[in-house]
């Protein structure tokens, strides 16, 4: 696995939510820097797992299928790295939201 350089580092990430449950995230957000353009809650794995998926809204197939473009993240890092998120974290588990465009805001997604 190659190493990667995060956008935030761990020494600047603060507690914004008090949470210590995991999530799964792109590389495109943790990595890139871009905000969450698209998030789903499926059933957890485990249980230090949210259920959440938070993708950019640009990894194409090519790019998901690709598993070390992937990590596992306390939930409060994913939103040290787009606040946005965090009003729809107590969503439930099937829901599936798209970022309104040039906005803070989610719609949910049929």
């Amino acid at each position: 696995m190659q190493h990667k350089k995060f956008k935030i580092s761990s020494e600047e990430i603060k507690k914004i939510i008090d949470s210590d449950i995991g999530c799964i995230a792109s590389d495109m957000i943790t990595v890139h820097g871009e905000n969450v353009g698209y998030m789903y809650r499926e059933e957890p794995n485990e249980i230090y797992d949210s259920g959440w998926r938070f993708f950019s809204g640009k990894e194409d197939q090519e790019y998901v299928d690709q598993a070390d473009f992937f990590a596992f993240y306390k939930i409060n890092t994913i939103a040290n790295y787009d606040k946005a998120i965090i009003p729809y974290l107590d969503f439930p588990i099937g829901s599936s939201l798209e970022r309104i465009e040039g906005t803070d805001q989610y719609y949910l997604v049929k």
